[in-house]
């Protein structure tokens, strides 16, 4: 064999040879692909209620371009939006506001659950009226407006109520962890509604969430099918049992992690992913 038929074959192997690494590399971008990493909001990616630093923002874009990204809050979508920005839809893979309730892929919504056809009118009605009338009896130091907020698949209620300043916000948190309001709310509700099957979740600093049984964070889990996710994880604050991250916390499917703030988020998924990927 001349010299020019075997540079010819040694150049046939290398093409093959980089040919084989190419399909390796796109072999290992599609198994990444199959991890999604899900976040709540408040006390995970941005502090209660506040907006989402530029950080956060370009560490969840990085962290895309390794790995499918998802939120699951229990606000819903307007209230993520004011604290994501308005196009957070698409800045992530799946976006789950009020626990999945409402879900979007790629932008696009997939899939809505309403409360009141699941309750009724009527037992709704019943379910307001209580909550009402319990809330003007009690005796805290500060009251605002907005003390229900129905959502699609949820009612929030707030013994100050929504409207309350970012300091009365802090301050009722500081009262509620040594006085127990929303525990004790809690638990008459679920003397007095026992027949309805829901279920009540404390989270964030001033209000807790009723929703039927089922309908916590792990919902959203219905539209991550087994065949396109190998691992779930889960990034939340409110972990604890009777938090509104717990259900999805202990979840089978998912590794669940606890995390103290924003902060503290970008360097657990740090340690986790940009070192091991």
């Amino acid at each position: 064999m001349d010299k020019n038929k075997n540079v010819e074959v040694e150049t046939k192997v290398e093409e093959v040879k980089v040919e084989s690494e190419e399909e390796l590399k796109d072999d290992e971008i599609i198994k990444s692909k199959k991890k999604i990493v899900l976040f709540d909001v408040d006390g995970t990616l941005t502090p209660a209620r506040q907006k989402v630093s530029e950080e956060m923002s370009d560490f969840l874009k990085e962290l895309r371009k390794k790995m499918n990204i998802g939120i699951v809050g229990g606000s819903d979508i307007e209230k993520q939006k004011e604290q994501m920005g308005n196009n957070i839809v698409n800045e992530v893979d799946y976006d789950f506001p009020e626990n999945g309730l409402t879900a979007f892929k790629d932008g696009n919504i997939i899939g809505t659950t309403y409360f009141k056809d699941y309750l009724g009118e009527e037992n709704l009605k019943k379910l307001i009226n209580f909550c009402l009338k319990y809330i003007a009896d009690m005796d805290i130091p500060i009251k605002r407006g907005t003390f229900i907020e129905y959502r699609s698949g949820m009612l929030n209620i707030s013994p100050i109520g929504r409207n309350c300043t970012k300091k009365e916000r802090d301050y009722f948190e500081l009262y509620d962890t040594k006085h127990n309001l929303r525990k004790t709310f809690v638990e008459v509700l679920k003397k007095e509604f026992k027949d309805l099957n829901l279920t009540y979740s404390i989270g964030g600093q001033i209000s807790f969430d009723v929703f039927p049984k089922g309908w916590d964070k792990t919902y959203c889990l219905r539209y991550l099918d087994e065949s396109e996710f190998d691992e779930i994880y889960f990034f939340g604050d409110k972990t604890f049992e009777g938090g509104n991250d717990y259900e999805i916390f202990t979840h089978e499917r998912v590794k669940g992690f606890t995390t103290t703030g924003p902060e503290d988020t970008m360097s657990q998924c740090k340690k986790l992913f940009f070192d091991n990927i």
